[in-house]
Formats: C-alpha cells, structure tokens, sequence
C-alpha cells in the first residue's frame, strides 16, 4: 500500500515527530557551541592586544630591551597578528590555551587546580538562589500586589543591583566582625586546608574531600567558611529566580485548568504546589546557563572578597600583575565552560518541556 497507514496510530506518529524534533534540536544546538566559542575567544584575543603587548606589559619593566626582544621572539609576539590569531585557534584546538607569562604555568595546569574550588562556589551559590528564589517566588505570586509581594519584589531588585564586592563586605561586617558567628574569609582554615590537601587524590573540592575524611568538625569548617561567599554570589541569582517564578505562577494561577481545578474544589495550597508552581519551574531551567554564565563572572569578585583560591581569585591576580596572556587563557577556557554549560542545559529544558524544541 502506497503512503502513509492509515491504520497507524495518530500517538507514534506524533511520538516519532517529537523524536526527530528532538534530535534536530540537540545537534543545531551542539552544533552552536563552535560559532558561540569562536566568537568570544576572537574577541578575547583581540581586545588583549588593543590593550598593548601581553609580554611587555606584564615583565616588560623588569627586562633589559635585549632581554625583551628575547622574550617577544620565543613568544611569537615579533609575528603579525593574524599570524598570531590563526595559531593561537590551532593551540586551542589542541587543547593548549598557553602559558602564564609571569609564572610560566600552563593555563590547563590553573584550570585544573583552581577549577574544583570555583565550581564548589558556583554550586553553593546555585543551590542558595533555588532555596530563596522558588519558594519566596511562589509567596510573592500567591500574595499578588498585597505588602508581602511589593516587599519581595523590592528585595529582589534590591539583591540584584547591589555589586557582589559591597554585599560581600556588608556580609562579612555583619557576621563576622560584629556577630562573629562566621569566619572572614578562605576556603577552610589553616589545621583543615593541611588535613585536605594530604588526602591521597585529592579533588579540590573541599566539601568532597572533607566528606571523604567522614570527620565532623572539619565538615563543619568547610561549610561554615561557604556560608558567607555562598549567600554572597547566591543573592545575585536570587532575586533573578524569584520574579521569574513569580510572574510565571501568576500567568499560572489564572489559566483554564487551575480554574478548572479550583472549580472542583482543589484546596489553594495544591493549586499552588502543584498545578501552577511545576510549569513555573521551565523557565528557570531555560535561564539556568546564563544564570550559571553570570555566577562564573561574580565569582571573580566574590572570591577576592574572601580569600577563595579559585580561578576568579587567580584571574584576578593575573589582571593586578598585567598578565594578559594568563587573562586570555583563563576567559577564553571560561568561554567554553559556559557555552558547553548552555548547551546541557538547553537539552535538559526540551526533555522537560517539548516546546522549547520548535
């Protein structure tokens, strides 16, 4: 029989349809990640050399002109810049984002030793603005315009628009200067860090390694020295989750089917929980890389606010030592954390909800 079966079912064919969709929507999005890198490690590259030369303006006080020469030569920074660019990109490609012109460590090298101590950052500061951001959220769109909404909707563009440093050091005066109740700043203090690091394959993340050790009190210090950064970097997302769930659960609140549901009685706590508050949770998912994106720039400052020796607190020490070669690495193997976070996220969003796929 010629065409299509009629006696086929109408739900695999459409089951079939929203396969293919999907696998579409993975390969254009994956496929996405190269342009999205290209792009920002051009950028990068040439903004750094806008700036001036990497090699002079990091040692260049600290050399005789021979000596710098030198130094330009064995670089390769004596070549025109196309020149330059094009091999960088092949570099990259082999997965060498160069060395460090003030401590000649391979960028690889930093990445791997300061990568674990930003991505437990990161992961705190995610987990603080989901526990704030949803559920105080879900009370301002339940609260709609009554004082607890206007009071939550101020403290949301009140938490984003403060700069992470001011926060920080807000933070750190109130509970550890005045209350004591936290410490000031590191990752874990001086007996722990020692305990830690002589932890046969040691990961660099503090909350695993302590675990591993099963030993309370040091579990204990390690969180205690990430309550501070956490709720720090975590507020900047906060108030970001907290209006989108808000105004999504709102626009929820009023469709057909939790009016259908309220019309059979449905208690308005589980409208809330359950009807409204679950298609409220897609957006958030959606936004998650950019979030995730805007973390990875806070953490430079929120690091150096606390001492955290992660990559925002080396870069940090790259920019104050003009080491624009380390700069360059460092942002431009960022560029790819984040465009490959973007596209896990992005897979995970049209597997919960089939119409970000079209």
């Amino acid at each position: 029989m010629n065409g299509t079966d009629p006696t086929k079912p109408q739900a695999q064919r459409r089951a079939k349809s929203s396969g293919g969709g999907l696998g579409r929507y993975i390969l254009v999005r994956f496929l996405l990640i190269i342009p999205t890198v290209f792009i920002l490690v051009t950028l990068v590259f040439f903004l750094m050399r806008v700036i001036g030369n990497p090699i002079t303006a990091s040692v260049g006080g600290r050399l005789t002109p021979t000596q710098l020469q030198e130094r330009l030569h064995a670089a390769g920074y004596d070549r025109p810049v196309l020149v330059q660019y094009f091999e960088y990109l092949g570099n990259i490609l082999r997965g060498d984002f160069g060395n460090a012109s003030t401590d000649n460590r391979p960028i690889t090298e930093i990445i791997l030793q300061y990568g674990g101590a930003t991505a437990e950052l990161v992961f705190y500061a995610l987990v603080v603005a989901l526990v704030l951001g949803i559920p105080l959220g879900m009370l301002a769109a339940y609260t709609r315009d009554k004082w607890p909404d206007v009071l939550l909707r101020a403290l949301a563009i009140l938490t984003y628009a403060t700069p992470v440093f001011f926060g920080g050091l807000l933070l750190k005066l109130v509970f550890s200067v005045w209350l004591g109740w936290l410490p000031l700043g590191d990752r874990a203090s001086t007996r722990v860090e020692l305990i830690l690091d002589g932890i046969p394959g040691a990961s660099g993340i503090y909350i695993i390694d302590a675990l591993r050790t099963g030993n309370a009190a040091v579990i204990g210090d390690v969180l205690q020295h990430a309550v501070l950064p956490a709720l720090t970097l975590g507020l900047l997302t906060a108030g970001i989750f907290l209006r989108l769930v808000r105004a999504n659960m709102i626009g929820s609140l009023g469709s057909e089917y939790v009016d259908a549901a309220r019309s059979r009685g449905v208690r308005e706590s589980r409208l809330v929980r359950t009807h409204a508050f679950r298609p409220a949770l897609v957006p958030i998912i959606t936004v998650m890389g950019l979030q995730i994106a805007m973390l990875l720039g806070g953490s430079v400052l929120t690091e150096t606010t606390f001492g955290w020796r992660g990559l925002g607190f080396e870069l940090n020490q790259y920019l104050s030592a003009r080491d624009f070669v380390a700069v360059q690495g460092i942002v431009a193997m960022l560029a790819v954390i984040v465009a490959v976070t973007n596209f896990i996220v992005d897979v995970v969003a049209a597997l919960i909800d089939p119409r970000v796929r079209f």
